[in-house]
């Protein structure tokens, strides 16, 4: 006997611009020309040597990719994540649900981050309508046009609305690719479901975002650079709304997914950043590799000289290029994001820093290499 499920139907959902939110991205934005922190001597040295990386992966056409926790985009970093994929650095981003969330919500009002533990208290954490309404919808659109997570998402901020098909056509495309495309088939019926039980009529649905050039997603989505999202079931407050369609949402996912791994069999010779990130960058990456690394097997190659760097607040004072993994009786072992990378081959570094002071160092020291070559 199936067991019984909580209908969402039932909540009581506030307008977001009821929310109280502790971060406005107008003023709280970090400008690409502000001077980093204070950081240690070592730490310049790598971030040098990262940057140096980066060049020589750009020149041999390599994947430079950067993944990161939310809080990347929350400390207002995008200008920087911005400049550094207009300008070429960076090939592939990568973050979880609630980056894109954070993201959305300062394009759509320019704030974003709420008082979670008040509003758990208060029965209201993440039980607002815009954020669940309009990320998911654009989600179940997105399933339907072969997009993936952070990609739909973006297409929605950047050309400000959502385009709604007819519902019969989209029976109509269900019922004639229900053998040749049983994936198209199926996204054009939940499609059509939603349309159908929200009332949504036909054509384009304005979304105003007037705040989109704080967007990472909607930059990457026009300059064509790939932004997927790695999400969990449950993770992030869209999961509240009954708009939230599962499946829509696993097979946006899962194109994220399978984009990153594409990514990933580019990385030889290629740089892979994570930032913030102790469970999702980690997980995904060993699973990409392996998979990557058994199609460069079937083709007699490997990759073999990718750069790994790993920036997170935690101290640490192992080295893990030099000494390996330690031995599970010391601390350092259990800096879970480290000890998965460092079995992954290649060049692993650690570094703690604070994202805003890494990524401001790493994109100034890029910056100022190309100038001095101008010059």
């Amino acid at each position: 006997m199936a067991h019984k499920e909580f209908d969402r139907r039932r909540l009581f959902i506030r307008k977001l611009s009821e929310r109280k939110n502790r971060i406005r991205i107008e003023s709280d934005h970090i400008p690409v020309t502000q001077r980093p922190g204070k950081l240690s001597e070592s730490a310049e040295l790598l971030i040098r040597k990262t940057a140096g990386d980066i060049r020589l992966a750009r020149e041999k056409g390599s994947s430079v990719m950067l993944s990161f926790g939310a809080h990347t985009i929350k400390n207002g970093m995008a200008p920087t994540l911005i400049a550094l994929i207009r300008e070429g650095w960076l090939t592939h981003l990568a973050t979880n649900g609630a980056g894109i969330i954070h993201d959305w919500e300062f394009a759509f009002q320019g704030e974003s981050s709420e008082d979670v533990k008040e509003n758990v208290r208060l029965g209201q954490f993440g039980i607002w309508e815009e954020t669940g309404y309009y990320i998911n919808l654009a989600l179940i659109v997105g399933a339907y046009e072969g997009l993936g997570y952070g990609e739909t998402v973006g297409k929605m901020i950047s050309q400000e609305g959502l385009e709604i098909p007819d519902v019969n056509t989209l029976y109509e495309t269900a019922a004639a690719r229900m053998k040749s495309d049983p994936d198209l088939s199926a996204s054009a019926t939940d499609l059509a479901g939603i349309i159908s039980r929200l009332g949504l009529i036909p054509g384009f649905m304005a979304v105003k975002h007037p705040f989109r050039k704080y967007s990472v997603q909607a930059a990457a989505y026009e300059l064509g650079v790939p932004f997927t999202s790695h999400p969990m079931i449950g993770h992030d407050i869209i999961y509240n709304h009954p708009v939230n369609h599962g499946a829509a949402l696993g097979r946006c996912a899962l194109r994220d997914f399978l984009s990153f791994t594409e990514s990933i069999t580019r990385l030889d010779h290629g740089v892979y950043i994570s930032i913030g990130s102790a469970v999702m960058s980690p997980m995904i990456f060993e699973k990409a590799l392996s998979m990557a690394q058994n199609i460069m097997i079937q083709e007699k190659r490997h990759i073999d000289n990718h750069k790994m760097l790993v920036v997170d607040l935690a101290e640490s004072d192992w080295d893990w290029q030099k000494n390996g993994e330690p031995p599970v009786d010391h601390p350092a072992y259990y800096l879970r994001y480290c000890k998965t990378f460092s079995r992954m081959g290649g060049e692993m570094n650690y570094l703690s820093a604070d994202n805003r002071d890494f990524l401001l160092a790493l994109h100034q020291q890029l910056n100022s290499k190309k100038k001095h070559d101008k010059d």
